[in-house]
């Protein structure tokens, strides 16, 4: 009960696991483009009342565990997230100002799944995706 969050008239606790990849499963999610994104997912949160209580950036997937109010249908945040940080992506690293039609970031779908009582169990999974890199990274430095 201490995770409970609540509006007017509701008391919740709605956290939900989610996992997306950019467009064609590119590898496009590097160091400087990490480091940027994940102020920015936070940022897109807040907008939609929402918070992002643990994140991963992989080089071709995005990993989030994010509290959603009741009001909010996920696909609604989701998308807005996806959506907004795409603009963000081809004004600040494409250089696009405008006229973003055809311009897709991010592929169409993602996986989602309620947390419930396995939010510990989650949040190992996904610190571990983060020990995960830095021995790919150290792995790949031994080969060079």
């Amino acid at each position: 009960m201490k995770d409970n969050q609540s509006l007017n008239h509701t008391t919740w606790e709605c956290k939900y696991h989610v996992i997306w990849i950019p467009k064609c499963r590119r590898k496009a999610i590097y160091e400087q483009l990490r480091q940027y994104l994940g102020s920015t997912f936070r940022d897109l949160a807040t907008q939609r009342e929402s918070k992002v209580l643990e994140g991963h950036l992989r080089s071709d997937h995005v990993h989030m565990l994010i509290s959603i109010p009741p009001k909010y249908a996920v696909a609604q945040v989701i998308g807005f997230i996806k959506g907004e940080s795409a603009i963000h992506i081809a004004r600040n690293f494409m250089g696009h100002r405008k006229n973003f039609t055809g311009q897709h970031f991010w592929a169409r779908g993602y996986y989602v799944s309620t947390v419930g009582q396995n939010e510990t169990t989650i949040r190992e999974y996904i610190k571990r995706q983060e020990q995960e890199d830095r021995r790919l990274d150290q792995l790949s430095m031994l080969e060079e």
